[in-house]
């Protein structure tokens, strides 16, 4: 196969402009100004970008246990229609991800049904339950890429740091979702003029940042390595910040909801605007879209989170938490973040494609060298496009970007060299 004529942006290799990529079985053969076509198989990439494979860190494909709103093979076909070659399989299923036999289990399920690179996260403790640790070591062992107990944050402090400190010496990564629910309690929107118009209850900032802090100096205290999920407010880009400039090993992630709406958007009691962490005030998206741009979040993560219409179509104080993402990362960030020129194209390739295949050690993704896997994402620019109820991909539609008109749309993606995506068909 080859790629030609494409608008290549490679952050990893600092290059960028119009190339020709040659693909052997499941590796990039070649990156070059001109390569004679002599194979069959020709991909014309004129006038698009041409990107390294987007990795999505942070995605719920509730398999095992809720397959009624969605599984490995429905949610990785969305992801491609998103233009992810790679995602991460969060542990926070029915049962969790918590030990050897259940990484072994879902890991059978990728093989049999993935559409693309898929990842298992294992939890952090037994359960999820934050009481006593997960046989880390053992789900290791059986291809764990990470560590999290995301839906729920590890409360008992002495637990974490248990955890930082097995991770440190097994050369784990632990992925920390940060909320103090002695703090957050049973709120459901952000603190402030918003939650008091509403008359509902309210989850101030602090829930999320008092234990940004304390994860981050336990992770100082341990050496370990800690990447912070889902930051959405000001104080906690402010601590990721500081600790990064005190050399902690810290990373972070935002999700795109958290640079496209604000907590505004809840005053109609539409439960697609309730997630946790939930939307908060214009000055924290402005400073989430700073954090992006400095270099502070190292990566965009859809937290695509679906949920069944029942758990959506009730009242906003019992309607779950979170939205689908897969389909919508890449435009809602070509439409804040690269459409007001807050980022280059090349930031935008790192936040979605290199710095997550340098988080989670994909050390033959994320770039496009010569000997690295073929996966590749094509984008045109240009193209309109609504996103509409009826052509989402996931089983589950919760979505408040539902008839919203986007420009820059994925046209082809290739995935271990197999042409898998070619304009909106899942081959």
């Amino acid at each position: 196969m080859i790629i030609k004529n494409g608008y290549v942006i490679d952050p990893a290799n600092k290059k960028e402009g119009v190339f020709d990529i040659r693909i052997k079985g499941s590796k990039i053969k070649e990156v070059s100004k001109k390569i004679s076509a002599k194979e069959n198989n020709i991909i014309d990439a004129k006038g698009k970008f041409v990107f390294p494979g987007l990795i999505d860190m942070h995605v719920h494909l509730r398999e095992p246990g809720r397959e009624d709103i969605e599984t490995v093979f429905s949610g990785t076909r969305a992801a491609l229609f998103g233009g992810m070659t790679s995602v991460c399989s969060m542990p926070n299923t029915q049962p969790p991800i918590d030990d050897r036999d259940t990484v072994r289990r879902l890991n059978d399920i990728i093989k049999r049904d993935a559409a693309t690179n898929t990842f298992v996260i294992g939890a952090i403790t037994k359960g999820r339950m934050g009481r006593e640790l997960a046989d880390l070591k053992g789900m290791k062992e059986e291809g764990a890429a990470a560590f999290t107990d995301d839906g729920s944050s590890i409360q008992d402090k002495s637990v974490m740091q248990s955890a930082l400190k097995k991770a440190r010496e097994k050369n784990l990564l632990l992925i920390s979702h940060c909320e103090n629910s002695s703090v957050s309690k049973k709120g459901v929107v952000n603190e402030g003029i918003v939650a008091t118009k509403l008359g509902l209850r309210a989850i101030p900032k602090r829930a999320e940042y008092e234990f940004v802090a304390r994860d981050i100096k336990l992770a100082e205290k341990t050496k370990a390595r800690i990447h912070i999920a889902h930051v959405s407010c000001k104080e906690s880009v402010e601590i990721i910040r500081q600790a990064k400039r005190d050399d902690i090993a810290v990373t972070a992630e935002t999700a795109p909801h958290y640079f496209s709406l604000k907590d505004s958007c809840c005053e109609t009691y539409d439960t697609r605007t309730k997630m946790n962490p939930p939307l908060r005030s214009a000055e924290d998206v402005e400073a989430i879209i700073r954090g992006l741009a400095d270099g502070t979040i190292d990566a965009i993560a859809s937290d695509h989170a679906p949920h069944g219409k029942h758990e959506k179509e009730t009242v906003f104080e019992e309607a779950a938490f979170g939205i689908i993402g897969l389909e919508t990362s890449l435009t809602l960030a070509i439409a804040n973040l690269i459409s007001g020129d807050k980022i280059s194209w090349a930031r935008l390739v790192e936040l979605l494609s290199v710095n997550p295949a340098k988080i989670l050690g994909l050390k033959n993704k994320g770039k496009l060298s010569s000997g690295c896997d073929a996966d590749i994402t094509i984008v045109d620019e240009k193209r309109e496009w609504v996103y509409s109820k009826e052509k989402i991909q996931s089983k589950s539609k919760n979505s408040p970007f539902i008839d919203w008109q986007f420009k820059g749309k994925v046209t082809d993606v290739i995935v271990g060299g197999r042409h898998v995506f070619k304009d909106g068909r899942v081959s």
